[in-house]
């Protein structure tokens, strides 16, 4: 499936600013709505994340279409990633090992950053890195 590339950079912008509310109160609750957000893109598709659906309702009808698409499979699988790293983050703060929580929290929020703001996805690279040991980068596998 192809998306339009701003969706991702969208949901990164917002992830961007939960996470930096979720380091600022270390909320174990709020990191943990954010992981839901991140299994939903990561299992579902971007489509069925909330953020996907704000971005396809919201931000989307006020743009031009896109001038180029990109495959889902990168994004889909950075979206497993942030998830990896928000119930690490959520663990640690729910169960009071705060530097666990701080220290995943921060990481997921070096990405989201990232992306949000220059378009460079680290998820997406590790997919493509993943892919290229596999022997399977061409776009069919």
């Amino acid at each position: 499936m192809q998306i339009d590339p701003r969706g991702p950079r969208f949901a990164a912008a917002l992830s961007t600013a939960v996470l930096i509310a979720v380091l600022l109160s270390s909320s174990g609750l709020l990191l943990t709505l954010q992981a839901v957000v991140f299994g939903l893109g990561a299992v579902g598709g971007l489509r069925r994340s909330p953020y996907g659906w704000l971005y396809r309702t919201l931000v989307s009808p006020r743009l031009a279409p896109p001038t180029e698409t990109e495959d889902e499979r990168p994004p889909r699988f950075a979206q497993g990633v942030g998830l990896v790293f928000a119930v690490v983050g959520a663990l640690g703060f729910l169960t009071g090992v705060t530097w666990l929580g701080l220290l995943a929290t921060g990481f997921a929020l070096a990405a989201a950053f990232l992306n949000a703001a220059f378009g460079y996805c680290l998820g997406c690279e590790m997919y493509l890195l993943v892919r290229r040991s596999q022997g399977r980068l061409d776009p069919a596998s």
